[in-house]
């Protein structure tokens, strides 16, 4: 019985969220008709790659004044370090020429409601089994972002060079506060740079 309740309260709440695909279409059809193809190359031009949290609040490009074309972005629940980011940093940097990489949190996040544990229980009350996956729930985005860069620091995939800084967004009034992984550090290179071209 408690599961019947359970897919009747899920079937509901998609239904009451679901957009109309014929609305978002015509969305599509307005915006590609306002914004013609600039003819843009593959490379971000400012060789940028942000790392941010997938809250619906927070509109990277407007927040960072950039444009099309500029940075990649990537998104996940949190903006958290995670085997997928790497590979999608990796990428950008060694096929398409991004050497600086930003960290944005903010603070409010969702991932700070629950912990790992909670989380992965809650799942296996549910579907019966647990997920192989993390959450990388926290709860300071302050530690959280230390950690992250922390993590980038040491990793073999990133190039040597690589500007790495971090940053927790008030999700009120969008500000940002840069962390810093050590002290008087106002941003971080991975490595000293052998033998790889610097762009400025």
């Amino acid at each position: 019985m408690c599961e019947l309740v359970r897919a009747a309260r899920y079937r509901r709440r998609a239904m009451s969220f679901q957009p109309s695909a014929d609305e978002l279409l015509a969305n599509n059809a307005r915006y590609t008709s306002e914004h013609p193809t600039p003819g843009l190359a593959l490379e971000p031009t400012r060789h940028l790659c942000v790392v941010a949290c997938m809250d619906s609040r927070m509109d990277i490009f407007a927040m960072l004044g950039l444009g099309p074309g500029e940075a990649h972005v990537i998104r996940n629940a949190g903006g958290v370090v995670t085997d997928d980011v790497i590979r999608s940093l990796t990428i950008s940097q060694r096929k398409l020429q991004t050497r600086e990489i930003l960290l944005m949190q903010h603070a409010g996040c969702g991932l700070g409601t629950f912990t790992d544990e909670d989380f992965s229980e809650e799942l296996a009350n549910e579907v019966g089994m647990r997920p192989p996956w993390r959450t990388h729930a926290f709860r300071d985005p302050q530690v959280s972002v230390r950690r992250d860069m922390a993590q980038l620091l040491h990793n073999p995939f990133l190039l040597p060079g690589t500007r790495i800084r971090g940053f927790v967004v008030d999700i009120e009034t969008f500000d940002l506060e840069e962390i810093f992984a050590e002290e008087g550090a106002p941003s971080v290179v991975r490595t000293p740079a052998l033998g790889i071209p610097q762009v400025s």
